[in-house]
């Protein structure tokens, strides 16, 4: 079958107006089953048309004559692009070396990260002669078990000897007075918040288009004022109260807010209770140096009747 140059042409128009919209394979096959409609020398004509290699056309051809079959697949397998590590051998332990002096946690854990990112890794990889983008630095950090991470809070400094010994003391205090019945608290404050019409985070289903309105600066109102919220923990059952007031977070403030507690919650809990035992933190309006605190305190266990014992977390822990 001939074909003209009027039709060689039109056929060259119509394979670039399609060429973008084809994946390797696509192209592949189209112009085969274009050469093969053409006939003998169908090859060369659209090879020159298409402006590919006549084996491209050829291989498309074949494919067609063999029974190709639809898998979604854009190259045979096993073609494609070597994967880095297969050109370069020595890449996943020049890649092993470079991270590990910076490696963090157990080396036998599942978990190993690395504060280094992958750029500059993939930096560092190119001047040592192995040339690698940090996609693929990424990847292989990924198969040999790392992922990228910041860092923690996690280290205390100095600490006392006696730290250990802290913690035991309380815990058994704790389980002694469970243990015979005895209310056992935890209580802390907590920031203290603005009371009034003030923005805050977060976000909650309203009609679309009418957000709660709220002040556009976040002034402290001089008759409103800030709040303290101050928690008291029931640990035995596992249950929380909260006191908010409008004055300084203070020794005061904190005894009254276990008094509060005991006179609305406690004391209904534990009818038959003789002593209180309360946990705290060392700083605060409940720190263990406060002379008000102890001052306070003194007062709730004569009004109460309570014999109260408090012990404080060691300095720089939080409950």
């Amino acid at each position: 079958m001939s074909i003209t140059v009027v039709e060689q042409d039109r056929m060259a128009a119509r394979l670039a107006e399609i060429r973008p919209f084809l994946d390797e394979r696509a192209w592949r096959l189209l112009l085969g089953a274009e050469a093969r409609a053409i006939g003998y020398g169908g090859m060369k004509v659209v090879a020159a048309a298409a402006k590919a290699k006549a084996d491209t056309v050829s291989r498309g051809a074949h494919e067609l004559e063999s029974g190709v079959v639809a898998d979604g697949r854009v190259r045979a397998p096993g073609g494609g692009r070597r994967r880095a590590e297969a050109i370069d051998p020595d890449l996943v332990a020049a890649l092993e070396e470079l991270v590990d002096p910076v490696t963090r946690g157990d080396p036998e854990s599942a978990l190993r990260w690395t504060t280094k990112s992958t750029a500059h890794l993939a930096d560092e990889l190119t001047k040592a002669g192995h040339e690698v983008g940090a996609l693929t630095v990424g990847r292989l950090l990924k198969q040999a078990g790392y992922s990228l991470q910041g860092n923690a809070k996690t280290v205390e400094g100095k600490q006392h000897p006696d730290r250990d010994a802290q913690f035991r003391y309380i815990n058994a205090q704790v389980s002694a007075f469970q243990g015979a019945g005895d209310p056992v608290i935890s209580v802390d404050a907590k920031k203290r918040e603005l009371v009034g019409n003030f923005a805050n985070g977060g976000a909650e289903w309203m009609p679309a288009g009418r957000p709660e309105r709220v002040n556009v600066h976040d002034f402290v109102d001089k008759d409103l004022g800030k709040a303290t919220p101050y928690g008291v923990y029931d640990v035995t059952a596992n249950t929380g109260w909260v006191n908010v007031g409008t004055d300084a977070d203070t020794g005061a403030f904190a005894v009254e807010s276990i008094r509060r507690w005991w006179d609305t919650v406690g004391r209904v809990a534990y009818p038959g209770a003789g002593r209180l035992l309360i946990t705290a933190d060392s700083g605060g309006s409940n720190g263990s140096r406060l002379r008000l605190w102890k001052t306070e305190l003194a007062g709730l266990a004569a009004q109460t009747g309570l014999e109260i014992t408090v012990v404080h977390l060691p300095a720089g822990h939080q409950q």
